[in-house]
């Protein structure tokens, strides 16, 4: 599969990565919206969970493609899931001063480290999309 060359450069996906992040900073910063109707065990742990999977599968395509053709995996595991955690926990931090918000919460964070590692292994498993040809 041939990606369009905007695709192969590094930094486009450095930038939807922190479009990524701003977009979380601004969900965080207002009250939890409330719905009515069917309540979902635990949507707020399973939403961490998959927000953080699409975020972690965008800095290991950043990652990747700064390395390419030869990625170290090892390394970008460990650069992903430092950075998802750390972003994970300044985002609880950031909730605790909010009014209205709950933060600090250590299923959250666990939460956020599973969909990181999600979005890791997935993005890992399928990297040769993003590879040129």
């Amino acid at each position: 599969m041939k990606l369009p060359s905007i695709l192969q450069r590094s930094p486009v996906w450095l930038v939807f990565f922190l479009i990524w992040f701003g977009t979380l900073w601004y969900l965080s910063s207002g009250p939890v919206q409330i719905h009515h109707g069917w309540k979902i065990p635990h949507m707020d742990k399973i939403c961490h969970f998959g927000y953080f999977f699409g975020g972690s599968g965008l800095l290991s395509a950043f990652l990747y493609r700064k390395q390419f053709p030869n990625p170290d995996w090892t390394r970008i595991l460990i650069i992903v899931i430092a950075v998802m955690v750390g972003t994970g926990a300044l985002d609880e931090w950031h909730q605790s001063w909010v009014p209205e918000r709950s933060g600090n919460d250590a299923l959250d964070l666990t939460a956020d480290l599973c969909g990181s590692l999600a979005g890791f292994l997935v993005f890992r498993r399928l990297h040769f999309l993003l590879r040129s040809e």
